[in-house]
């Protein structure tokens, strides 16, 4: 495969992924930003994290009047919960609840299986080269700093 078919075959996965995206999103009864949201918040509790209204917007890449629009649809669905932050009693941050872990572990596992089962088809050596180009992409789109973008 050449490199603009490689690259051709991972904006087809890209575009691929973003449709099943919106498509569990509209399962769940959320926007497929407020399910990108849900999932940053879970891997921060996952890691230990507590994430500020304000960290939850940057990350999304969005403003704060619509963080807090987000915020107060999730809040009201039952997915999020605001609590204080305990450094800073005068500010909150934000949680994914028990019951949205579990929905979206529900919605997700199957499909995160056969993404494994498919990775597990892969030779040590290929899923090197893989996961080699993955990180070089990554680091790529990482790279491109706002001053780059024509305006």
């Amino acid at each position: 495969m050449t490199g603009p078919a490689l690259v051709l075959a991972l904006l087809e996965y890209r575009a691929a992924e973003e449709a099943m995206r919106r498509r569990t999103g509209d399962s769940m009864g959320m926007a497929a930003m407020d399910l990108q949201a849900l999932r940053f918040l879970l891997k921060s509790q996952r890691e230990g994290r507590l994430v500020s209204g304000r960290e939850l917007g940057d990350h999304l890449g969005i403003t704060s009047a619509s963080i807090t629009a987000l915020l107060d649809r999730l809040t009201k669905s039952g997915h999020v919960q605001r609590v204080r932050d305990p450094a800073n009693r005068r500010s909150n941050m934000v949680t994914a609840t028990p019951g949205a872990d579990e929905e979206v572990r529900q919605t997700l596992g199957a499909m995160h299986k056969r993404m494994i089962t498919a990775a597990r088809g892969l030779s040590a050596k290929e899923a090197e080269i893989v996961r080699d180009f993955f990180a070089s992409m990554a680091e790529l789109v990482d790279d491109i700093d706002k001053d780059d973008l024509p305006r």
